[in-house]
């Protein structure tokens, strides 16, 4: 592989909007160039995963991206691990002990367990099968952490603007996403597990209406989560880890 070209941000900030994440996915559609940035003080109509609403007081962060990666579709679950570690990463330039933090397959992180952070990630095929469009959202936990009757959350107490922490993570992004497109996942891979839960930690994950338990064995090479049942290691494509029992 070589070098990529660098990637310039355009960030724009917003006193409020509806959604970060809908303004950049019909920018993508548009045909905005890659390097598009939208952050928002405050959202009014803010989405997580599966149609979730995204509770976005002021004080948090609420950031999404547009990129251009072209390469094969299947690789679009990596892209969110991706922005996993540059968020891990800038997020913990903010604790004393940043070990406090740890991310959970596939798209959450945790700050002494509880969920401080969520990233949202929507894509497009080009008509040879790559992606076209990736737009990545990031909602942050920065100065508060909404209630959510389903999980425990916890926020990153940081007396730091919005702006300040949307900068530090877009150059996490940067740094990693010309990692991949030089050299390829694999230290994207190696960077992940590190910051995840120790392998052997049982987990149990929601897929559909059912469940399967195991022991976490960490990603496979395409991203996807291993985990050791009672007879075999099964390769976890999509669905959610509901906690650690």
């Amino acid at each position: 592989m070589s070098a990529a070209p660098p990637l310039i941000w355009r960030l724009a900030v917003h006193s409020a909007l509806p959604s970060t994440a809908d303004l950049v996915s019909r920018a993508a559609t548009a045909g905005e160039a890659e390097g598009l940035a939208v952050l928002a003080l405050r959202q009014t109509a803010g989405r997580g995963r599966a149609g979730r609403t995204w509770s976005s007081p002021s004080g948090n962060v609420y950031l999404s991206v547009l990129l251009r990666p072209h390469t094969p579709a299947r690789e679009a679950g990596r892209w969110s691990l991706l922005a996993g570690v540059a968020l891990a990463e800038a997020a913990g330039a903010l604790l004393a002990d940043p070990a406090r933090l740890t991310l959970k397959w596939p798209n959450d992180l945790l700050l002494d367990g509880a969920k401080c952070a969520g990233i949202l990630a929507e894509s497009a095929l080009a008509a040879d099968g790559v992606l076209d469009w990736l737009a990545l959202g990031f909602g942050v936990n920065l100065a508060q952490a909404p209630v959510l009757p389903e999980r425990p959350t916890a926020h990153l107490a940081a007396a730091e603007a919005p702006e300040a922490f949307a900068g530090r993570l877009l150059a996490r992004l940067s740094h990693w996403r010309d990692l991949v497109l030089t050299v390829g996942f694999a230290p994207v891979r190696l960077a992940w597990q590190a910051l995840s839960a120790p392998p052997g930690t049982p987990l149990r994950v929601r897929q559909g209406a059912g469940f399967v338990e195991g022991l976490y064995a960490g990603l496979a090479e395409d991203g996807s989560l291993l985990l050791h049942t009672e007879d075999t290691t099964r390769r976890i494509i999509a669905g959610e880890v509901e906690g650690m029992r």
